[in-house]
Order: structure tokens, then C-alpha cells, then sequence
């Protein structure tokens, strides 16, 4: 469990009335952020990149603005509407893709909520080159996004292979409503399918020339160690057992099942690596390199996942 950090008080009125431009009130957010201690990860490095983000989403402006926006004079109100904002954000530790629902990965725009995670993942650098050279894109033409969220992973994936059909896969009907809502803002419903499914359980018959996930895998101490802020996300998407693999061995026993010959199956795994590597010595698994940063993700071919059947065949 964190440790408890200080509650920032203030008069929001007050501030608001005190502040005039865009600048003036990212500059107070950087200030109070750093004061506050907050923690980051949610797609954001820094004091600064959060209290951007979140003013910007506040104000209905683009994230590539440019920097002569900044100088802009804000309405009292739009003040007081960012300050709130930052308040919430230091007082309550809800990550700010949250209070903006607006989350966005592979550069799309994605909306998130409570349900799901908020879409961080490395593998938006294996979808941007389309899986190469693990598979020919041509080749592609059914993917799976499994425990899919908010679906990011498999909206990104159709645009990447839009002659593909891709199913998102959850087993949270909360989540599913949130893939099913980003879908549509995409405008993808005749090419993305989402499906209410434990792992493979009601996906029997598909398959699939990709499997890609991001499963809750987090560990049993990782978890008791986690930051306030990475505890305002669904616990669902998180915990995986004592050894955070729980899920993993699933997909691992299974997956071969539902793949195409030629097949890749990428999964992330996180610090679960380390378990996963001491459990299966055996098994060549392909942790992938990312220029942007990022670990703990593998690909395994449907060939190796056909060559260590027995090894998967946990008790």
C-alpha cells in the first residue's frame, strides 16, 4: 500500500480569478502537481505533460496547438473548469485520462472511463509496422485483441490491416461497453466485432493469423505496491494471481487452438517476465525490443506453441 501524500487545498474561485491565460494556469498546475506528489504512468512522464494534457482536454484544443495558443486569455469559467480539474487530480489520484475521458495510443483518439485501463502499452510500436517482420501484412486477414479493454489495441489494429476482421475479446461486460462505444467513434462496426468472452471460452470455431494481449498479469506483490493512482483502475485488469500468470498459462495452454499456421501470438506480460521465463526454461520465447521503451512482451510462432503443447499443460 502507498503511503499517504499531502492534500492540496485551495479556493478555486479564488485562483481561477487570480490567473488569466492558458500559460498562467499550466504553469500553477506544474507547481501544485510537484507539490503534490503525484505519481505518472498513465500515459504521461512529467508534472508538465499532465497538467498540458488535461488543460488542453479541458478546453476542447488539440494537443498539437501552437505554443502562441498558450498566451490565450480564459473565460472565469473555463479557469475555474481546469483548476477543478487539477484539484480532483491531486486530491482524489484519479489518472487524467479519467477526468478527460480521452486516452490515446497509436496516435488515435479513445475514450476510457473507470471500466478499463488507460492504453499505454509497447505493442503500439508492433502494430505501427504492422507486425513485421513476424508476419506479411498481406497474409493477415483475422486478428483477435484479447481482454481487450477499451478495445485500443484492436481499433488500432483495423487500421493498420483494414482489409482484416478483428474481434475484441472481454470477459467484463463494463469494459465490452466501453470497446463498443470506441468502435463506433471509429466507425469500424462492420469490420471490428466485440465479444463477451472468458479468454477463448466463447470463441470457439475462430481463428485467428494474430493473437495479440495485454492480460491482467500483475503479481500479488506488485499489486500491494502499487501507486494511488494505478488503484483507481479496475482491479479485473490487474491482478493475475500470485504470480501475475494466472491468465497467461491460459492463453498459453490454448491459443494454438484458435491460430492459423503461420500464426504469431504476442502477449504482454509486464515483470511477470521473470516468472514466466523460471516456469518455462525451456521455452526459446521472443521478448520484443521497443525504440520508445517498453518490456515485457513476447511472440511465440503457432509452430512453438504447437512444439511446447506439453509444457502448457499446467495442472
Amino acid at each position: 500500500m502507498s503511503d499517504a501524500k499531502p492534500t492540496i487545498s485551495f479556493d478555486v474561485p479564488a485562483i481561477a480569478a487570480e490567473l488569466i491565460s492558458i500559460r498562467d494556469v499550466i504553469r500553477w498546475g506544474v507547481s501544485h502537481f510537484n507539490q503534490a506528489e503525484l505519481w505518472y504512468g498513465h500515459g504521461m512522464a512529467n508534472a508538465l505533460d499532465e497538467a498540458v494534457f488535461i488543460a488542453l482536454s479541458s478546453l476542447k484544443l488539440p494537443l498539437n496547438i501552437t505554443e502562441s495558443y498558450f498566451d490565450s486569455r480564459l473565460t472565469l469559467a473555463e479557469r475555474e473548469q481546469v483548476l477543478a480539474l487539477y484539484q480532483r487530480r491531486m486530491n482524489e489520484r484519479i489518472p487524467a485520462a479519467y477526468l478527460t475521458h480521452e486516452a490515446w495510443f497509436c496516435g488515435l483518439k479513445f475514450y476510457v472511463d473507470e471500466n478499463v485501463l488507460v492504453p499505454r502499452s509497447p505493442i503500439a510500436e508492433l502494430i505501427e509496422n504492422r507486425f513485421e517482420p513476424w508476419v506479411d501484412p498481406q497474409q493477415v486477414d483475422s486478428i483477435l485483441d484479447l481482454c481487450t479493454g477499451s478495445g485500443c489495441i484492436g481499433i488500432a489494429s483495423a487500421y493498420a490491416f483494414d482489409w482484416a476482421d478483428v474481434d475484441l475479446a472481454d470477459i467484463s461486460p463494463a469494459a465490452l461497453a466501453v470497446a463498443r462505444r470506441n468502435v463506433k467513434d471509429h466507425q469500424l462496426e462492420e469490420q471490428v466485432t466485440v465479444l463477451q468472452s472468458d479468454l477463448f471460452s466463447a470463441l470457439e470455431g475462430r481463428k485467428y493469423d494474430i493473437i495479440v494481449s495485454n492480460p491482467p498479469y500483475v503479481d500479488a506483490e506488485d499489486m500491494a505496491a502499487l501507486p494511488d493512482e494505478f488503484r483507481r483502475e479496475p482491479e479485473l485488469g490487474l491482478t493475475a494471481g500470485n504470480d501475475g500468470l494466472d491468465l497467461v498459462k491460459v492463453i498459453l495452454n490454448q491459443a494454438a487452438n484458435f491460430m492459423n499456421p503461420g500464426g504469431i501470438l504476442v502477449v504482454e506480460v509486464g515483470n511477470s517476465q521473470f516468472a514466466l521465463e523460471e516456469l518455462l526454461p525451456e521455452v526459446d520465447f521472443y521478448w520484443l525490443e521497443f525504440e520508445r521503451g517498453g518490456e515485457g512482451v513476447f511472440l511465440l510462432t503457432h509452430e512453438q506453441l504447437t512444439q511446447h503443447q506439453s509444457s502448457f499443460a499446467f495442472s
